[in-house]
């Protein structure tokens, strides 16, 4: 070592020092310094020998000092101080570092990028301490076990084609409880029982039916957001609807219980949203076409993870008839004229019907996904037309009911007792001429 040359150490190589010159000296053995060190007896015994040969420098990393052969161009860092800054100034490092890679063929490190984001004041460091801990249920153990199902309401276009689709859309999702997989994916305007008996429609037809359905007790399924519509009898709609195709329904009594969907729609409104800016997306059709083809597989192919079990308890709809089932389903009475009131229209049954109608009996009103009306009663659908107008006054028809074949004309005899009632009448009048 050179005369009056400066060595700087940090307190763990001085503390590391001292320990070595404990053990030259003998005031400890072998085994009590390894331990101090936090190494091996073999690591121990090559630093000693290092310290005898170089002195102080014996501790020191041999690597300090020097350029790193992993340090990236500057140019390289250079180019993607402007990307980050021209289009990815709102994404999170590992998004960012994924859209460098993926879009301008810039491989650089999650940890890379977060310090040139930070440097370049686009990210700001957690301080220590500030991740919220979060409390997991444990996962179920097979796919389609249970699905995890929420409606999300956000400004997913940033506002682009706002007078058409408005300034905040939903999205449907539903994840599967034991791989964390994306299962469905719709945007949709609102999640009323159409949008939502569409999703799980279709959902159906995919994967089939899982055991279990876990969603919200008071959050959107209730009246509780500006875009909601028809949402009033959503829950009986649904549950009636699962419990005819046999799926339970789970109700979670807080937005934490069914984390595994919460945390997806907060991971969605980060990198989604961001997604369809770049793809250029403004419209809901473009959009779950993009969903489904494009950043459900790869979001799934990222984030997904392997099952307990190798099951999969999806089954599929056997001889159910789903537009009947998934359809809002409403009861109303037959008028004394053989018509029913429905959303202030009125729908004539014809005479001949399938199965037999009387007054007053109770029928189900149908509205399927396709817009179609049917008029159901005992396994039945009625048929009928459409009323122009409201009838002027409600007439009570002869017929006493409508049955499988068209009324005929009756015209009773002569000696039935109805004529005879206008026979007697007439006696008196004739014994008096």
């Amino acid at each position: 070592m050179a005369k009056n040359e400066l060595i700087t150490m940090t307190a763990e190589e001085g503390r590391r020092y001292k320990i070595i010159a404990d053990l030259s000296a003998k005031r400890i053995d072998g085994t009590e310094a390894a331990k101090k060190l936090r190494l091996s007896v073999r690591q121990t015994k090559r630093l000693k020998a290092a310290v005898k040969k170089k002195g102080l420098k014996g501790v020191i990393h041999g690597n300090r000092g020097r350029n790193s052969h992993n340090k990236t161009d500057k140019k390289i860092l250079k180019k993607a101080k402007k990307y980050l800054k021209e289009s990815y100034a709102d994404f999170n490092p590992l998004l960012a570092k994924e859209k460098l890679a993926e879009l301008n063929d810039i491989e650089l490190s999650k940890e890379t990028v977060r310090q040139l984001m930070i440097g370049e004041k686009l990210w700001k460091a957690k301080k220590k301490g500030e991740t919220k801990k979060h409390f997991w249920r444990e996962r179920k153990d097979n796919f389609g076990e249970m699905e995890q199902f929420d409606g999300s309401y956000h400004n997913w276009f940033e506002g682009r084609n706002e007078a058409e689709i408005g300034s905040e859309q939903c999205l449907l999702l539903s994840v599967d409880d034991a791989t964390g997989k994306a299962t469905g994916a719709k945007f949709e305007y609102n999640e009323g029982i159409k949008p939502v008996f569409g999703f799980w429609k279709e959902y159906f037809l995919a994967n089939g039916k899982p055991l279990a359905i876990y969603l919200d007790k008071f959050s959107t399924y209730k009246v509780n957001h500006k875009n909601a519509v028809d949402n009033k009898d959503l829950m009986t709609q649904f549950e009636r609807a699962m419990k005819q195709l046999d799926v339970r329904v789970i109700h979670a009594h807080s937005p934490q219980a069914k984390g595994r969907v919460e945390k997806m729609n907060g991971t969605l409104q980060r990198r989604l949203v961001k997604e369809l800016r770049l793809a250029g997306i403004n419209t809901i059709g473009e959009a779950n076409e993009f969903l489904n083809k494009t950043f459900i597989p790869k979001f799934n192919k990222q984030f997904a993870v392997i099952p307990k079990k190798e099951n999969d308890l999806h089954q599929k709809p056997g001889e159910e008839n789903l537009d009947k089932i998934l359809s809002v389903q409403s009861e109303r009475k037959v008028n004394n004229d053989y018509t029913v009131r429905f959303k202030s229209k009125y729908y004539q049954l014809a005479e001949v019907q399938p199965t037999t109608v009387l007054k007053k009996n109770s029928v189900t009103m149908e509205e399927h996904l396709n817009g179609e009306i049917k008029i159901a009663l005992r396994g039945h659908y009625l048929n009928w037309f459409l009323l122009p107008e409201k009838p002027k006054k409600e007439i009570g028809v002869k017929l006493v009911a409508l049955t499988r074949t068209k009324p005929a004309a009756w015209t009773p005899p002569a000696d039935h007792p109805w004529r005879k009632q206008f026979l007697f009448k007439k006696q008196p009048a004739m014994a008096g001429q």
